[in-house]
């Protein structure tokens, strides 16, 4: 199993209401699961490759609850990543150099179908204490994250998710989420969940 660390900006949004019933090992809000994860990594790298700077996402579709599996997925990682980069994050992604039940091994064991990754510049912005971000890859991709609102005085509301075992993080902030993604998994969402997190990924899950 190869040495790899990626240390970053975690954003994860999807179609479901806030608090994304996966994290609670409930079924999604609306049966299915469409939505995204992205990354950027300050610090990482695979073996001697140094991944410091660069960005990626993956959009997910899920017909059901993500663990009865027959997912589709599309990798986007930044046109500014060489070709080292790029083919060691294919690595870590497959779940083939992390431990069982870590996010990575997950992703690999429910998904059935990975579409053509795509490549394209990558615009991502992050803002975890004011639960604010942005994500955009021209023609691709576009999703916003802002602070939850009081619906009857359209105050800022605060919540976060503490997961002490999470594979994914643990701890986020959670906030509202939109979505349009218009390439190989094409969907909108107007109100969904988001999260915001800083991670840091290993071989053998979450540390720190």
């Amino acid at each position: 199993m190869a040495d790899w660390r990626l240390k970053g900006e975690w954003m994860k949004n999807c179609n479901c209401a806030y608090g994304c019933p996966c994290d609670f090992n409930a079924p999604p809000t609306n049966g299915h699961c469409e939505g995204l994860v992205a990354m950027h990594i300050t610090e990482g790298h695979h073996g001697d490759v140094r991944l410091d700077g660069v960005k990626f996402a993956v959009t997910v579709h899920f017909p059901g609850a993500l663990h009865l599996g027959h997912g589709t997925i599309q990798p986007i990682i930044d046109e500014r990543a060489t070709d080292a980069q790029r083919q060691a994050l294919f690595t870590i992604m497959s779940g083939q150099e992390s431990e069982e039940g870590t996010i990575f091994n997950i992703l690999g064991a429910i998904t059935e179908t990975m579409l053509d990754p795509i490549f394209a510049p990558i615009e991502f912005r992050f803002d975890k204490a004011a639960r604010r971000a942005r994500l955009a890859v021209p023609g691709v991709l576009e999703t916003e994250v802002e602070p939850i609102r009081n619906p009857v005085t359209g105050t800022e509301h605060r919540i976060q998710v503490v997961m002490p075992d999470g594979f994914e993080h643990h701890e986020a902030e959670v906030a509202h989420a939109s979505i349009d993604s218009t390439a190989g998994i094409a969907f909108r969402v107007e109100t969904g969940h988001g999260s915001l997190a800083h991670v840091e990924q290993t071989p053998a899950g979450v540390v720190g």
